[in-house]
C-alpha cells in the first residue's frame, strides 16, 4: 500500500462522514485518531473536525481552540467561525479575508479557498466565490464550482467540471454526491439515477438529513409526494432545525395542497433558527417588492368629503 493510500485510509471515515452530513460521527472519528502518521494528517483531521463543529453551529469551540500558533490552514477556519457566529461584525471579517487573499496566503491553502468562497457565497457574490475557487484544484473546490454553476443554471459547464472530478476520483463520495446534484438539475430519467446514488450512500453509511433531503428532492421532482414526505419526516426526526428539511417541507406542503398554516409553521421555524439563510433573504425581498407594487398600483385612498 502506498503512502497516499495509507493517508486516504487514515482519514477516509472522517472525510466521508463530513461529506454525507453526519457531523457528530465525523467529530467522533476525528477524536479517535489520536496518533496520525504525520503532522499533515493531523492538520487535515482537525480541519474536518472544526468544520463539523461549525456545521453544528458550535462556533465557540472553533474560536476558543484556534490560535495564532495554529497552522495557517486551520487559522483560516477561525475567519469563517467569526463570520458565521456574528454577522454584525462581518465588515471586519471581510477586510481580514481580503487582506489574506491579497497577501497571497491562498497559495497552497485549500482551506482558505473554501472559507473565502463560502463567505462570498453567503454575501451573494457568486462571481468572487467562483474566481477564488479556481485557486485550488481539490475535489471540494471543483464540487463548490459545480454548485455555483448549477445555481446559475449553467448545467452545460457543470457537466464538464463534473467530468474533471470523475477523472480525478470517480469513486469518491464527494464525486458521487456532485453527480447526484447534476442529475437533479438535468431532470427526466436522471432523477432516478440521482435517487440511486443517495440510496447507495444511505445503505453504506446510514441516513443523514443531507442524504434524505437529496432523496426528497428527487421524489418531489418526480411527483412522488408520499415518498418525499416520508424522507423529509425522517430527516426532521434526525434534526428538527435543518434548513434544507424545513424548506423542502414548505415546498412539499404547497405541492400537496396542505393548509397555509402547515407551510407557515415550517417557515416560521426557518425564520427563527436561520434568519440569515438565503431562502429567507430572497423571500423577504420578494415580500417587500410585492408590498411596494401593491402600494404603487393599488386603489388610492378615497377622498374624504
Amino acid at each position: 500500500m502506498s503512502r497516499q493510500q495509507q493517508e486516504t485510509d487514515e482519514l477516509f471515515e472522517i472525510r466521508n462522514y463530513f461529506y454525507i452530513g453526519n457531523y457528530q460521527q465525523c467529530i467522533n472519528e476525528a477524536q479517535k485518531l489520536r496518533k496520525p502518521t504525520s503532522p499533515d494528517i493531523a492538520i487535515e483531521r482537525d480541519i474536518y473536525m472544526y468544520r463539523a463543529y461549525m456545521a453544528q453551529s458550535k462556533f465557540l469551540v472553533v474560536l476558543d481552540e484556534i490560535s495564532s500558533s495554529s497552522p495557517p490552514s486551520i487559522q483560516s477556519l477561525k475567519i469563517l467561525a467569526e463570520y458565521l457566529s456574528n454577522k454584525s461584525k462581518k465588515e471586519g471579517v471581510l477586510k481580514q479575508l481580503e487582506q489574506k487573499l491579497s497577501e497571497g496566503s491562498v497559495a497552497g491553502n485549500d482551506t482558505l479557498v473554501l472559507v473565502a468562497a463560502t463567505i462570498y457565497e453567503q454575501e451573494d457574490n457568486l462571481e468572487l466565490a467562483y474566481r477564488v475557487l479556481h485557486s485550488s484544484d481539490s475535489l471540494e473546490a471543483l464540487a463548490f464550482i459545480i454548485d455555483i454553476l448549477l445555481k446559475l443554471n449553467r448545467v452545460d459547464i457543470a457537466k464538464k467540471k463534473l467530468k474533471e472530478m470523475q477523472d480525478k476520483d470517480d469513486d469518491a463520495t464527494l464525486t458521487q454526491l456532485t453527480q447526484a446534484w447534476v442529475n437533479i438539475a438535468v431532470g427526466g430519467e436522471k432523477l432516478q439515477e440521482a435517487y440511486y446514488i443517495y440510496q447507495e450512500l444511505v445503505d453504506k453509511y446510514g441516513s443523514t438529513p443531507l442524504l434524505l433531503n437529496g432523496q426528497a428532492v428527487t421524489f418531489i421532482a418526480q411527483l412522488k409526494y408520499e415518498e418525499a414526505e416520508s424522507a423529509l419526516q425522517e430527516a426532521l426526526d434526525k434534526d428538527s432545525n435543518n434548513p434544507d428539511t424545513l424548506i423542502n417541507l414548505v415546498t412539499l406542503s404547497q405541492h400537496t395542497g396542505k393548509s397555509l398554516e402547515v407551510s407557515n409553521r415550517y417557515l416560521a421555524q426557518l425564520k427563527d433558527k436561520h434568519r440569515d439563510h438565503p431562502f429567507i433573504k430572497d423571500l423577504s425581498q420578494k415580500e417587500n417588492e410585492f408590498e411596494r407594487i401593491c402600494q404603487q398600483y393599488g386603489p388610492s385612498n378615497p377622498i374624504q368629503v
